[in-house]
Formats: C-alpha cells, sequence, structure tokens
C-alpha cells in the first residue's frame, strides 16, 4: 500500500500535511485521541493527524458487525453523545458511524488487527470477554484481546484507562480526562487469589504473557502496531 509523504485533508485545507513520526504521544486533532509513531502534520500550524485518521477509507465493514456499513464523519452525526462500541469512550471527533445499527468507532479502534503478535505470544480480538480481565477482572461486553492459551485477557477500554491514569496533562490541548504526556504506564493489578489453580510458577508465567500483550495492545491502540513501538512503550513497562 503506497504512503504519501504529503497530503491535504479536509479538515485542514490551509496548508499540506506531511507524513512524520514520533516517540512521543501527541493528540490527535482528528478524532481527538491520542497516538504515537506514524502521523500526519502541518509545519506551519500546531495540527496532528493519526495516520489512520489522515488517510481514512470513507466507508468501511467490520467482521464484529456484519450487517453493518461504516461511513466516514468528521464530526459525531446527531445531536446525541455517542461513545465508541470498541472501547466505551466518547466520540469527540472523527468517526467510523453505521446509520442503520447506530454503532460507532474510532478509527483507531477500527482499524486494531484482529490478532496482534508480542514475539512471543499471539494475541487474539474479541468482541466480548469470557474470562476475566487481568486488570479489572470483570467480563462481558467491550473489545478485549486474549492470549492464545487464554491464561491473559484484556479489556481494550481497561488498556486506554491505564494510560489515562498513567499520562499527566502537561503539553498537548486535549479534554483533562485524555492522555497528554506519557512518564510510565502502571503495573497490571495482581488477580484474585482464586484466579489461578496450580503452582507459582503458572502466576508468573500468565504474569509475563500480560506484559507483553500489554505492550503491544497498546502499540495498536495508539495508531501504529509495529514492532518499533512495542518496543517503545515496552521500554516503559515495569519489569
Amino acid at each position: 500500500m503506497r504512503i504519501d509523504k504529503e497530503i491535504y485533508h479536509p479538515a485542514h485545507t490551509s496548508h499540506k500535511l506531511r507524513l512524520d513520526y514520533t516517540e512521543k504521544p501527541f493528540n490527535c486533532d482528528g478524532c481527538k485521541e491520542a497516538g504515537i509513531g506514524f502521523l500526519y502534520k502541518c509545519e506551519k500550524c500546531d495540527f496532528t493527524l493519526h495516520k489512520v485518521c489522515a488517510v481514512a477509507s470513507p466507508v468501511i465493514s467490520h467482521p464484529f458487525y456484519r450487517k453493518c456499513e461504516f461511513k466516514f464523519f468528521q464530526c459525531p452525526p446527531g445531536k446525541v453523545t455517542r461513545y465508541c462500541d470498541a472501547c466505551g469512550d466518547d466520540i469527540l471527533g472523527f468517526v467510523y458511524h453505521c446509520d442503520s445499527c447506530g454503532f460507532d468507532l474510532h478509527p483507531c479502534c477500527a482499524n486494531l488487527p484482529h490478532v496482534l503478535d508480542d514475539g512471543e505470544h499471539n494475541l487474539y480480538l474479541y468482541d466480548k470477554l469470557k474470562t476475566p480481565c487481568q486488570h479489572c477482572g470483570g467480563k462481558g461486553n467491550g473489545w478485549s484481546y486474549r492470549s492464545e492459551h487464554k491464561n491473559c485477557s484484556l479489556h481494550v477500554s481497561c488498556v486506554k484507562r491505564m494510560l489515562v491514569e498513567s499520562w499527566e496533562a502537561i503539553d498537548l490541548k486535549v479534554d483533562k480526562n485524555k492522555v497528554r504526556e506519557l512518564h510510565s504506564i502502571p503495573k497490571l493489578k495482581a488477580p484474585p487469589p482464586n484466579h489461578f489453580k496450580g503452582r507459582e510458577a503458572k502466576v508468573k508465567k500468565v504474569s509475563q504473557v500480560a506484559g507483553g500483550a500489554l505492550r503491544i495492545i497498546v502499540s495498536a491502540l495508539l495508531g501504529d502496531p509495529t514492532a518499533i513501538i512495542a518496543a517503545v512503550v515496552g521500554g516503559l513497562l515495569p519489569k
């Protein structure tokens, strides 16, 4: 797939946007969500877009919603507050919306890979969680990633919440509940004592899987699911 180094975007008609790369988190002026890695930015204005937001397709489909046709909107359609059916966060900007069903997806959420590889384990995306989330312990609706051996599950919403809790609002002009500058990513909460059956070594192994899962899910959520970004974010995780 060809990637243009410069583009014009209808959300910023004054100047061209240039393709760039950053290891510092930024706030996307399209979807209003955090990002890292590849982006398109205006060199004359303080305007930045995720790569997936900048080159968003007008219409997409998604295997979780087989009867839906998602159309791209620069602003949330209608007058009611809309939320992302993947992560549960409010829709504040760019969105994929299905008119017939009313479902909404952030562009980055819509582009989450269905299989992630953290170098040791495959993680699979599900629209419902049947095993307890490694962070909150909950199940049910909400997108999540689960390891191939089913010994680690993480809600997409929990990973985003962990990022929000661990980033301080310093540099970027975003909503106070959004992430601004990355300082650290908190440790996963320890599972309840009866969550695991077996020896302590098994618990340690699951914790290692969860750490790897968190790194790669973070990279996907921030708009650039690559090994490079996983390594960048992974370096900030507690060892």
